[in-house]
């Protein structure tokens, strides 16, 4: 059934298939019956203000339309009334107003199909109900998918591409792109392919605030992702912002566009949860505060590796506090070709729903963090007064740096071993105004092939006070 107006989509009810060939506006909400379609060429349906847009019901597909409801409204959402939503699927759409596709009451299974997805303006900021780890809690996303069933039974699965958020000039508020599960003992979530163009966010969360963050695309826990592929490039603005963000298991994500954020604890890429193989392949950059590069945090309990084995283009941090990768659990194997600088100097950061004091170390490997090899195509090099290059208080078992270890600080060690253990090979180590290498607290390292150079001393190793 072909509809021009306002009138003839109200009373299209019955239509198996309905086709938009004129823009409509000032709609009440509409619900399309289990199996119906809505398609358009490039036509507007632009919803009355206070109320949403589509709601979807079993088996409903929406294609080439542009739904326009107020940015802190959904302009499509499913009926959480029905047992199964069969395969609700996206095509060709443009949405301003959250995209949102949520397991709750009595929905128990479905398909979603993604395929030409932008969400040109959301806003999520006041959404209660918002995922949590370590009591720190997740803003939704302009396109949120989510299973929010206790009952691990309960099961989504996914098809994802083409998903867009926000643009340079006007991210959407909250996170961007958003999957997530009832965590390890709930609703699950299975996702064949996760593809993301362009996605700019921000999530306008206030300074100093420790227990909300957002992401630009984040894949939470009670998730299980064959790919996951970052194929446009992905930008925050805002405190908390994570550019990259997963706490659920993905077997393989890869990044092929800049990862950039600018606000304070605004971490490029982070890992809760495992990662069999990630691949960086445009450079990470981030200016604010605290926000570092690379992020694998420590989880009491955990052992194993969560990333099997990580490889980066470069990373470039500007801010105080902000790490380029900071290790706190076992990983792999970490190459990065064109290797990693920083700026800054100490300052804070939020650190697992707390703010820590940090230096923004090229890499930290943390008590419990463990790395089976580092390989550095480029430099590890700091400019901040008293932070090191390499920062090792777990075990890196092997590292090359091809471009050599670089501190050009005040006071400022190139690689300071505290209590862990640093296997070093085939590399250059200078230190402008400190130690080139320095072991204490019952460290040690092992050096092969290292030239160590330091304003202060070449290689100094500590006694241990018994």
């Amino acid at each position: 059934m072909v509809v021009k107006s306002r009138e003839d989509l109200l009373a299209a009810t019955g239509a198996r298939r309905i086709v938009v060939r004129g823009d409509i506006g000032g709609l009440p909400a509409l619900t399309l019956a289990p199996g119906q379609r809505l398609a358009g060429e490039g036509r507007v349906l632009a919803f009355a203000p206070g109320v949403d847009g589509i709601r979807l019901t079993r088996d409903n597909e929406v294609s080439g339309l542009r739904i326009e409801v107020e940015p802190g409204r959904r302009a499509i959402h499913n009926d959480t009334g029905v047992d199964d939503l069969g395969t609700l699927r996206l095509a060709g759409v443009t949405a301003v107003g959250q995209v949102r596709i949520v397991a709750e009451d009595r929905v128990r299974r479905g398909h979603v199909e993604v395929d030409g997805l932008d969400v040109v303006a959301a806003d999520t900021r006041d959404a209660a109900a918002r995922p949590a780890l370590l009591g720190v809690g997740v803003l939704p996303g302009a396109f949120t998918l989510w299973n929010r069933q206790d009952d691990p039974a309960a099961l989504l699965t996914a098809e994802l591409r083409g998903v867009r958020a926000g643009t340079t000039g006007a991210p959407v508020r909250g996170s961007g792109v958003f999957v997530f599960g009832a965590g390890p003992d709930g609703g699950r979530v299975e996702v064949g392919a996760l593809v993301t163009g362009p996605v700019f966010t921000d999530g306008g969360i206030p300074e100093g605030t420790a227990d909300t963050i957002s992401g630009g695309v984040f894949v939470g826990y009670g998730v299980h992702a064959r790919e996951v592929l970052a194929a446009g490039p992905v930008t925050t603005y805002g405190v908390n912002d994570m550019v990259l963000d997963n706490w659920g298991e993905v077997d393989r994500w890869t990044a092929e566009a800049p990862l950039t954020s600018y606000g304070r604890s605004g971490v490029g890429m982070v890992n809760f949860g495992s990662i069999t193989a990630l691949r960086i392949q445009s450079p990470i950059e981030t200016h604010g505060v605290g926000a570092r590069g690379f992020n694998v945090y420590r989880l009491d309990g955990f052992t194993g590796p969560t990333v099997g084995e990580a490889e980066f283009d470069r990373i470039t941090t500007y801010g105080d506090a902000a790490i380029g990768i900071q290790i706190g659990q076992p990983v792999g194997r970490i190459t990065i070709h064109n290797g990693i600088k920083t700026a800054g100097g100490a300052g804070d950061s939020l650190v697992r729903g707390a703010i820590v004091r940090l230096s923004a170390h090229a890499l930290s490997v943390q008590p419990g963090g463990r790395v089976g090899a580092v390989e550095v195509g480029g430099e590890l090099a700091t400019s901040g007064d008293e932070v090191a290059a390499v920062d090792v208080h777990g075990e890196v078992a092997g590292m090359r740096v091809a471009g050599g270890i670089r501190s050009a600080g005040v006071a400022a060690d190139a690689v300071f071993v505290g209590g862990g253990t640093l296997v070093l090979r085939d590399t250059e180590v200078r230190a402008a105004d400190g130690t080139a290498v320095r072991v204490t607290g019952g460290g040690g390292a092992e050096l092969r092939n290292v030239h160590a150079s330091g304003g202060r001393g070449d290689v100094v190793v500590a006694a241990v006070r018994r």
